[in-house]
């Protein structure tokens, strides 16, 4: 089974590379996020055709996710039990779903903005949200992943260069003691190869070219548990998915399992 993982940055600006990728890298599960599209608006005809079925939690802003399956799509589960909402809005960052022998979330974790900002806060009170959540799938026999992007970039290893990020999110002490926090729930981190250089980027930012200096961060993620780990063939970020015109400012991410 190929899964996958991809921050599109709006899929009706993607939609032509969404459909063409799946296409041609043969998918089997697409995790999504930041489909900036209403529910009712989402291109179930078009996915279908080309043989996925799709759950969708999405009102039509900055958020939105989805999972995209040709393998079987069930007990779906809309947002995070818990979750602490932002200003009195509860937002759709979170979806699950059982996908043939594989459950995976997709979720799009909240950025943070600033260190110093509300939604920082809100940040590290949804990874507390987000653990209770996944727990239960987290420490059982099925192979089980958490995809998505997070935000936060692991270690110093995963930006390009750690001083420019001085006083910054994505790389503070807390926001990184999530990411460990919810380990301890019973994941790990699969970490890709890269297709080039020697660091597994996932996210360059559109100003001062950043992808072609790869001036970039690893913060989409995949932690799953010892069942799908012990599954894992392979797993890349597709790079070549961020190059080009209209492309997402993330790259998918791909996992091959023996399941």
């Amino acid at each position: 089974m190929r899964i996958a993982t991809w921050n599109v940055n709006s899929i009706t600006a993607r939609l032509p590379r969404l459909l063409a990728w799946l296409e041609s890298s043969g998918t089997d599960v697409l995790c999504l996020q930041e489909a900036k599209i209403a529910e009712e608006q989402f291109p179930f005809d078009q996915l279908r055709e080309l043989g996925y079925e799709a759950a969708v939690h999405a009102t039509g802003r900055w958020n939105g996710v989805a999972v995209l399956s040709r393998v079987g799509l069930e007990d779906v589960v809309k947002g995070l039990p818990g979750d602490p909402g932002y200003e009195g809005v509860t937002e759709p960052r979170a979806i699950s779903a059982t996908c043939g022998a594989v459950r995976v979330w997709s979720v799009y974790v909240p950025n943070g903005r600033e260190a110093d900002h509300p939604h920082y806060a809100y940040k590290l009170q949804w990874f507390e949200a987000l653990k209770a959540a996944v727990a239960g799938d987290a420490s059982g026999s099925r192979p089980f992943a958490v995809m998505g992007d997070y935000n936060v970039a692991p270690t110093d290893d995963d930006v390009y260069d750690v001083a420019a990020f001085e006083g910054s999110t994505h790389v503070t002490p807390a926001e990184r003691a999530a990411l460990v926090s919810l380990q301890e729930a019973g994941l790990s981190d699969v970490v890709p190869r890269p297709l080039k250089y020697d660091r597994p980027y996932t996210y360059w930012d559109y100003r001062q070219l950043c992808f072609p200096k790869n001036r970039g961060m690893r913060i989409d993620l995949v932690y799953g548990n010892e069942p799908f780990a012990k599954a894992v063939k392979d797993s890349y970020v597709d790079r070549e998915e961020r190059k080009g015109k209209g492309a997402s400012d993330h790259a998918p991410v791909v996992v091959d399992l023996d399941v």
